[in-house]
Formats: C-alpha cells, sequence, structure tokens
C-alpha cells in the first residue's frame, strides 16, 4: 500500500505515536474530546475540512501534505522554460553538425513520454535543444513531431499564440506529405481552439480530416469537407476504390483522420454547433469502431473511449451538464479509460469538474479535481485553466479539504 493509499485517519495516528502523544494529550491540544481522535484515526468521522487538517499538521509538527498523503515534486506554476522555447522558436540559423537521425527520433520518442506522462517541467527544458536539434537534421517526420510535442506543452500551460506559432511550424515543415501535414493540423485546431477562434479551428480540423478520411454527399459539411454518411459503418481497413474514395490506409492513419474529427467537433460546440459536434463525433466513433488496434506512432491516444470522452466535453460545452455527468460515471470504470495517457485522463477530468460547477455540484468538482492531480499532478498545477476551476471551487464555504490543499499549492487566496 502506497501512501496515497493510507486513509488519513491512520496518518494521524502514525504521527501522534511519533510524537510520543497519546489519544488524550491531542485531544487536549486540539481543544477536543478523546472521543473525537478516536473516531478519526478510526475512519469513522471524515476529515473532509482543509482548516481541520491544518490544525492538526500543526499540533502533529507535521505538513498538512503529509497527512494528506500527497506528493510534493510537482511544483505549482507554470514551469521555467519558456522563454527558453521561444527563443529556439526565434532561431532560424541552422546548426551546423545535426545529430544523427536515430539518435533524434530516440530523443523525440522520449518527449512524447515525457508529455503523455504530464512530466511538463522537464519537458519545458528539454525542447530548447530538441529543437535546435531537429531543425539542424531538416527531417520532416521529426520537425513535424518536434513541433507538435511543442505546441501542445505551449497550450498547456496557457501560451496559445505561440503554440499556434509551433503549429505552423508543423504545418510547413510537413510538406506535401499528406498524413504528416494531417498530424501538424492536430496541432493547428487544437491551438486555435485554445485561442477562442473555434471557427478558424473547425475548418482547419475539417479540412485536413476528409484529405485522408472523405465523407458523403449528404453530410452538412460539404461545403468544407465533402461526403459524409457512407464511410461511418465501413471499417478503416475497408479499401474499396471508387470515385471519391480515399486512398488505401493504414489503421494508424484512419486513426489521425478521426482524431481531427474529435477536435472539429470540440470547435463546433465552441461555436455553439451542438448538432454538427454530435455528427462529427458519430463519424468519428464510426472510424474507431473499425480500429482493431494499431501502433499509435503518430501518439493520437485515438478510439472508441477517446470519440466517447468527447461527448462529455461536447454535452458539458453545450451546458448539458447532467448528461455529460451521466455518460462519465460510466466511462471511467472502463479498462479503456485506465489505458490513456496521464495527460489525456488529467485534462479530461478538469472538463469534468468543470461539468459539475455547471451543476452547482462543488464537492463533485472538487473529487474531480483531486483525481486529476493523483493521475497528472502537473495538469492541475501548472496550467492556468485548472488554477481558474480550482479557484471557483475553493470558494465554497467550507471549501473541500483536496481542492483548499491544491489553491495553497498553487497560490491561490480564499
Amino acid at each position: 500500500m502506497t501512501n496515497d493509499d493510507v486513509p488519513i485517519g491512520r496518518r494521524v495516528a502514525r504521527w501522534r505515536v511519533r510524537r510520543s502523544m497519546t489519544q488524550q494529550m491531542l485531544a487536549d491540544r486540539l481543544r477536543r474530546s478523546k472521543s473525537w481522535v478516536d473516531k478519526v484515526e478510526r475512519g469513522v468521522r471524515a476529515l473532509d475540512r482543509y482548516s481541520v487538517i491544518q490544525e492538526l499538521a500543526d499540533v502533529l509538527r507535521v505538513d498538512p501534505e503529509v497527512l494528506l498523503g500527497q506528493q510534493r515534486s510537482i511544483p505549482a506554476g507554470p514551469p521555467d522554460g519558456v522563454d527558453d522555447i521561444r527563443a529556439a522558436l526565434a532561431r532560424y540559423d541552422t546548426p551546423q553538425a545535426p545529430e544523427q537521425t536515430d539518435e533524434l527520433r530516440r530523443q523525440v520518442g522520449y518527449a512524447w513520454l515525457g508529455y503523455q506522462h504530464a512530466h511538463y517541467g522537464q519537458l519545458a527544458r528539454v525542447l530548447p535543444g530538441l529543437l535546435d536539434a531537429v531543425q539542424g537534421a531538416q527531417t520532416p517526420e521529426l520537425l513535424v513531431q518536434a513541433y507538435r510535442i511543442t505546441s501542445s506543452l505551449l497550450v498547456k500551460l496557457g501560451e496559445a499564440d505561440l503554440g499556434w506559432l509551433a503549429a505552423d511550424r508543423a504545418m510547413s515543415a510537413a510538406g506535401d506529405d499528406p498524413i504528416l501535414a494531417a498530424t501538424a493540423a492536430i496541432s493547428v485546431a487544437q491551438a486555435l481552439r485554445a485561442s477562442n477562434r473555434d471557427r478558424l479551428a473547425l475548418t482547419a480540423a475539417l479540412t485536413a480530416a476528409n484529405r485522408i478520411t472523405p465523407a458523403p454527399a449528404h453530410s452538412r459539411d460539404h461545403e468544407v469537407d465533402g461526403p459524409f454518411e457512407d464511410r461511418i459503418g465501413r471499417q478503416p481497413h475497408d479499401h474499396r476504390g471508387g470515385c471519391g474514395v480515399a486512398p488505401q490506409r493504414s489503421a494508424r492513419e484512419w486513426a489521425v483522420g478521426g482524431t481531427l474529427l474529435l477536435q472539429a467537433a470540440l470547435a463546433a460546440a465552441g461555436c455553439g454547433e451542438s448538432r454538427r459536434a454530435d455528427e462529427l463525433i458519430d463519424r468519428a466513433a464510426g472510424i474507431a469502431a473499425g480500429l482493431r488496434g494499431y501502433d499509435d506512432m503518430h501518439h493520437t491516444s485515438f478510439g472508441p473511449i477517446a470519440a466517447k470522452l468527447a461527448r462529455v466535453v461536447v454535452a458539458a460545452q453545450r451546458g448539458d451538464a447532467g448528461e455529460a455527468l451521466q455518460r462519465h460515471s460510466t466511462l471511467v470504470r472502463r479498462e479503456a479509460w485506465r489505458r490513456l495517457p496521464a495527460e489525456y485522463r488529467g485534462a479530461y477530468l478538469v472538463d469534468v469538474a468543470r461539468a459539475y460547477l455547471q451543476m452547482g455540484d462543488v464537492r463533485g468538482a472538487a473529487r474531480a479535481l483531486v483525481d486529476a492531480d493523483s493521475v497528472a499532478p502537473a495538469e492541475v498545477r501548472c496550467r492556468p485553466l485548472a488554477r481558474t476551476v480550482i479557484a471557483d471551487v475553493a470558494r465554497g464555504h467550507p471549501a473541500p479539504a483536496g481542492v483548499a490543499r491544491l489553491a495553497n499549492l498553487v497560490g491561490l487566496t480564499r
């Protein structure tokens, strides 16, 4: 059992014993009864107020986070390194001695792992050197991947315009390669959505999606992306020819198309076009249903669970938090949920916290934030968006203990 799994009452008892205190002595210093202390230690009485936990911590001479069983290794606030990333993007001279392509590919893979595990501080330190190296190598695949990682991180850290610049660099580096261009378009759409430019994001994502996953003629999106419905039920590995049908694609390439459709759906919801968002998710879900496992070399994390999570976020965006939370409660119990990268789950849980706030359920929002912090601490502690949600939840009286702790960690005052 890890420290996080130990009930808080048991941690109180352990520290009381370490301080050579009896239950009566602890009760006297807290100006409470011995029965109260006994119930806390046995877990009969819940410690759900941060002020009480802080009082206990003061008497036991430990930090409140120790009693809460939370790690303190993830610093709060945006990590250092954004200025260095900006400087790397501003360099237009090409290094004279690029590293070997195999070594660069290994470094890019390592950077993707860092992003998917939400190690944002470490990634911010690594990216400037990586950008210099791939710019020297001038290998389109590695350039696109490095710029995509950079764009994704910058969006997380609230630097959406700089993230759009990195995404645009990825698009330029892709050249005439349709799949590389499609993967770059994922980052373009993400950055535009983060900049509140949902209409532009919708157009960019749909245009890219339909280059590799055409939609049928009856789609309302034909003005932007062409045909839609006959391919929803078709397996992604069904490569029948014919007029208007895409060339043979691998499962990983269909996953890129599906991811673009989900980005388009989220952008459509941001534009207030809920029905269109649902249609685009239906289309993505049809693609996901035909995937039978693939190596996710384009780092999309696409699949049936991704489409289902998008439905939750879209429902919340259109103001139907009840439907969103009903769907959410079933999804997080699935094995596919646990297989998603930590970054993906953490970001989604922050969105779920916002849905709980729509319902006026402060404790539900607090649970979602604490869960996100346990899955991907940097997702909660480093993102400006998460800070806003924490502040909204912490205004509750009394603030739930876990969120009050997070508010203290990120420097918010109540």
